[in-house]
């Protein structure tokens, strides 16, 4: 469940009216993001088909070496932004999407595809909707940042926690608690993308590389959001 700052970190409030502009950055980002959970279920699918895999990819080592890689990642999308251009940026959110895929593999062997399904159903209609929201408000949603860090924060800090507590009903908290925090990550990132798109108008090269950063943000919300959902909708194979 790991953030990271946007390019922009405190952006201008500015008059929202319809743009060329905002919609092809907006189309750009949205695209990369669907290609980039396309790309996580197709690699998480296939492995947890291939029985052979499995036992590499979920052992202590290589869960380890592989959350450090995400960071990486993570870390040279989102810090590089400047240095790096679009074309390698792309690569390495597709990168990060695909070695994403190893460890979500797990998911295909723990919930039942139905539930997966309907899951993935539900958590893509209330991302869509909120995303909606935090496009066409008005409301200066920039304002509740340190308060969306902060629940983070929280929500990171009690489910460590609860891994040593193995408190029910502090699991549910948690997975309540971060539903509604990711619909609100969901809108609040998209109106920060929107405020990108107009910063961005008169150069193409930077928004082509922001709205890959914008991606893996919204990509983060909504892989995040589809978790705890699927918590609360899934039945454990037995």
């Amino acid at each position: 469940m790991s953030r990271y700052p946007a390019p922009y970190s405190q952006p201008q409030v500015i008059d929202y009216g319809t743009s060329a502009v905002v919609a092809r950055f907006m189309n750009n980002v949205y695209a990369w993001m669907a290609a980039g959970l396309a790309l996580t279920a197709v690699v998480a699918w296939w492995i947890s088909s291939q029985g052979q895999y499995l036992s590499t990819i979920f052992n202590r080592g290589s869960l380890i070496f592989l959350f450090v890689v995400e960071i990486g990642l993570v870390i040279a999308i989102s810090y590089a932004v400047n240095k790096i251009s679009a074309g390698v940026a792309t690569a390495l959110f597709l990168l990060y999407a695909a070695i994403n895929g190893l460890t979500f593999s797990a998911i295909f062997l723990v919930y039942r595809l139905p539930d997966i399904a309907v899951a993935f159903g539900v958590t893509a209609g209330m991302f869509g909707a909120m995303s909606v929201i935090g496009y066409v408000t008005k409301m200066d949603l920039t304002r509740f940042r340190s308060f969306l860090i902060m629940g983070l924060i929280g929500l990171v800090i009690a489910s460590v926690a609860n891994m040593f507590l193995a408190s029910r009903p502090l699991y549910w908290i948690v997975t309540y608690a971060g539903v509604g925090l990711f619909l609100a990550l969901t809108a609040y990132d998209t109106q920060v993308l929107k405020q990108i798109a107009y910063a961005t108008e008169n150069d193409p090269a930077m928004a082509n590389r922001l709205a890959i950063t914008g991606a893996l943000k919204l990509y983060l919300d909504f892989i995040n959001l589809f978790l705890f959902i699927l918590r609360i909708l899934g039945s454990r194979r037995n």
